[in-house]
Parts: C-alpha cells; sequence; structure tokens
C-alpha cells in the first residue's frame, strides 16, 4: 500500500510473504517497496516519523539512519543475521530488534545435506549434458563417496547449525562442533561432540558454516585455515560472506586441495564479476545467490514470525 509520508506507520524495505504484509495492514498503515533497501535518500525520508521497520539483510540499519527515526520503536528482521544492523546503537536508543530466529533452519539445513552429497559425488549429479549427446562415463563419475561415515565439522551450532547437525545424524554421518558462544550446559550439545577449532577444521571431510559476521569471524576461513583443511574437504558457506576468504577458496580448489565448495553468501552481493572469475571454469564449485534459506516455506514462516514480533512490541509500546 502506497500512502503519505505522513500516514504511515510501518516501511517495509524488501520482499516477504504478501499475506503477511496484509496481516500487518489490518491495524496499521502500511508502505512496502521491495527495492527501497537500494533507495537510501528515500528511506532516509520514509524513517522519520515511523515506529517500525522491517528490513532482511540488504538494508543497512546504520546509525545514520537511526538519527534520521525519533520515533523507531522495533526493527524487524526477516532473517538472522544482524550485522547490517547497528544493534548496539538500537539497545542504547531503546529499539527493539525482532529476528526470525530458526524460521529457516530446515531450510538452510537441507541446502548443507544437498550440497554435501553433490559435492561428495563429484560431477554424477551434473553432467546429464554428457548423456544427452550418448556418453555413458560410467566408471568415471561412479568415483564419488558417500556421506555415510564423513565426519561434518559445524562452526556455529545454533538453531541452523542444530538443525544441520540432527539431518547430518540421521543419514550416519559422525557430527563434530565449535561455537565458543554457546554455553557448556545447552542441549545443542547433545547433537554434536564439542572440539576445538584447529581440531574441526583438521579433522572433518565437510565444514559447513553458521556463525555471524564479526571481527573475530571475518576472514575465519582464509588461506591458512583452507590449507588446514584435509585434502578433499567440502567446505560450504550459507552463513555469512566475509567469514570465508574467497580468492584462497578459489585457490584451494584450483590446486585441488578442497574436494568442493558451495558458497550461498560473498563478501559483497549481489556477486561482483571479479569475484565471479575467481570461480570461472572450477567444476567442483557451486555458487548460489543467497537463497539457501529461501524456500516458499521459509519465506512464509519468516514473514509471519516477524510480522507478528513486531505487532507484539508496538502494541506492547503504545
Amino acid at each position: 500500500m502506497q500512502l503519505g509520508l505522513s500516514m504511515t506507520d510501518i516501511v517495509i524495505t524488501e520482499f516477504l510473504e504478501p499475506g503477511a504484509v496484509k496481516v500487518l495492514e489490518r491495524d496499521y498503515r502500511v508502505l512496502w517497496d521491495r527495492d527501497l533497501w537500494n533507495k537510501r535518500k528515500e528511506l532516509e525520508t520514509l524513517v522519520r516519523d515511523i515506529p517500525a521497520l522491517i528490513v532482511r539483510n540488504r538494508t543497512r540499519v546504520d546509525k545514520a539512519l537511526l538519527d534520521l527515526a525519533p520515533n523507531l520503536k522495533v526493527v524487524g528482521r526477516l532473517g538472522v543475521g544482524l550485522d547490517n544492523i547497528d544493534v548496539a546503537e538500537c539497545k542504547a536508543r531503546g529499539i527493539e530488534i525482532c529476528a526470525a530466529r530458526g524460521a529457516n533452519a530446515n531450510s538452510v539445513s537441507e541446502y548443507v545435506i544437498a550440497m554435501a552429497m553433490t559435492l561428495l559425488r563429484g560431477a554424477a549429479y551434473t553432467s546429464s549434458a554428457r548423456l544427452v549427446t550418448g556418453q555413458w562415463p560410467r566408471e568415471e563419475l561412479g568415483k564419488g563417496a558417500e556421506l555415510a561415515g564423513k565426519v561434518l565439522g559445524i562452526i556455529g551450532l545454533g538453531s541452523i547449525g542444530a538443525t544441520s547437525a540432527r539431518k547430518a545424524s540421521a543419514l550416519d554421518m559422525r557430527v563434530i562442533a565449535f561455537d565458543p558462544n554457546l554455553p557448556e550446559a545447552h542441549e545443542n550439545w547433545k547433537l554434536a561432540r564439542k572440539v576445538a577449532l584447529n581440531e574441526l577444521i583438521g579433522t572433518a571431510d565437510v565444514i559447513t558454516l553458521h556463525c555471524e559476521l564479526s571481527k573475530e569471524t571475518r576472514g575465519l576461513m582464509g588461506k591458512e585455515a583452507l590449507a588446514r583443511m584435509k585434502k578433499g574437504a567440502i567446505l560450504i558457506n550459507s552463513a555469512r560472506g566475509g567469514i570465508v576468504d574467497e580468492a584462497a577458496c578459489a585457490a584451494g580448489l584450483k590446486s585441488g586441495h578442497l574436494g568442493g565448495a558451495a558458497l550461498d553468501v560473498f563478501d559483497d552481493e549481489p556477486i561482483k564479476a571479479d569475484v565471479g572469475k575467481l570461480f570461472a571454469g572450477i567444476p567442483n564449485v557451486i555458487l548460489t545467490p543467497h537463497i539457501s534459506g529461501v524456500t516458499l516455506e521459509a519465506n512464509s514462516r519468516v514473514s509471519f514470525m516477524t510480522v507478528e514480533s513486531v505487532v507484539q512490541v508496538l502494541k506492547r509500546t503504545r
């Protein structure tokens, strides 16, 4: 619904389930523009009087924007990562942040399992074009590996990491994890053997990242860490770009040290041509446009969970 600035209660800057917008429109005046994340000047004008802002990962909710939003009470995050939001500044101003934690865990963990299976099989699942021409490379493509018995190393054992651990265990993988922020007594540790980061990197057959991007995790999987991985091991990043050094990853794939990589996130999104060129011609890499957690089901859960949380805050802070 396009409304005048003075008539707006909630601004939504990116895509979400239309049905969730209708829920908001029952009681609030909503302005929804899925491309508003890319219209900074317009957004700066829109936030001046609103009590609620709903974003995904592309909208920068930084101090400069918050300075222009004196009436803002809540920021709804359609997802879980908060690296695009100045959390400390929101806290200082009493602005609540509502993230949809757990809503896309199933979708991301299915992506992880699918990528691990695909990459361990080599080109077995991606060679249809050869068979179309009459080729029959059965011996060549029959040298892939099974998932069962392999070690899955999870960096970040929150809701997504835990869901990935459950699925991997059900497929007879052995699961180890590193998460310095998860309390010792947390129930998620029942799903994985706790190990140090260096042990995980050096022993896992498949490493999957589910940690936030921070000063501590930026460049975590850089040249040295990638070199410590087992020869032939698989790396999957569906967390945040910047955690993996993209150039080092491409080099590890080209050298044959890495057995494969699936990258769903990049340091700069959308992916730039120079980054894409790093991976051009590499057969054992799968690049996807930040869609591991975006399925029909996950988008619905994320949208409605975020909307419901934002409404609760607005009702409580009237």
